[in-house]
């Protein structure tokens, strides 16, 4: 652990949240000689202040300990490079069009990678008004189910969770082009391209 590092960052994330060396000492009951300390890089804070620390600041252990906060590359705006990732102790969907570190349940949850749809998981689409209606036979049981399905397009996304014992169908706006994502509990993430007015 290089503590000039640590405790440069320390210093930048105590400033960015308008916290004197003082608050944040009484946060964590801790004297501001200490803080102050840290953030000449004289020291490092000791590993059973470091959660804590990093909760007050609002980053990761693991970036507090590198003392660097490494901008993502810039966010164009392209929805082309979303990512979906999925908790597997609770569920949880999140999605990014960047490449962040992202936790839930106190692990890191990984990218998944999408796969060309199969012919037991093809989703059929039926236009119907303004919207697609989608169906997928597959089984829906607590064990083995589509957990959420997502229409991408290059400026946007729809994302409908759903759950164990309801159909696997949906309806999705309908739009110019765009592709579905569909996640299976079992076997992983899919997807399928879509062109207005033809099923594929």
């Amino acid at each position: 652990m290089d503590c000039v590092k640590v405790g440069a960052l320390i210093l930048q994330l105590r400033k960015e949240k308008g916290m004197t060396q003082k608050q944040l000492a009484d946060q964590m009951n801790i004297s501001d000689k200490t803080i102050s300390k840290w953030e000449r890089g004289l020291g490092c804070p000791d590993v059973s202040l470091l959660s804590e620390l990093a909760a007050i600041l609002g980053v990761h252990v693991d970036k507090l300990l590198e003392g660097d906060l490494k901008p993502n590359e810039q966010d164009r705006g392209n929805m082309k490079s979303i990512n979906f990732y999925v908790c597997t102790d609770c569920g949880n969907v999140m999605t990014s069009t960047g490449h962040p570190t992202l936790s839930c349940c106190g692990r890191i949850v990984e990218p998944l990678k999408a796969q060309p749809a199969e012919a037991e998981h093809q989703v059929q689409a039926e236009a119907v008004d303004n919207d697609y209606y989608m169906t997928l036979e597959h089984e829906m049981s607590k064990e083995h189910y589509i957990s959420f399905a997502a229409f991408v397009t290059y400026d946007r996304m729809n994302l409908i969770k759903l759950y164990p014992e309801q159909n696997a169908e949906f309806r999705m706006p309908i739009q110019t082009r765009g592709t579905l994502y569909f996640y299976c509990t079992k076997h992983g993430l899919y997807k399928q391209d879509f062109i207005k007015s033809k099923k594929v």
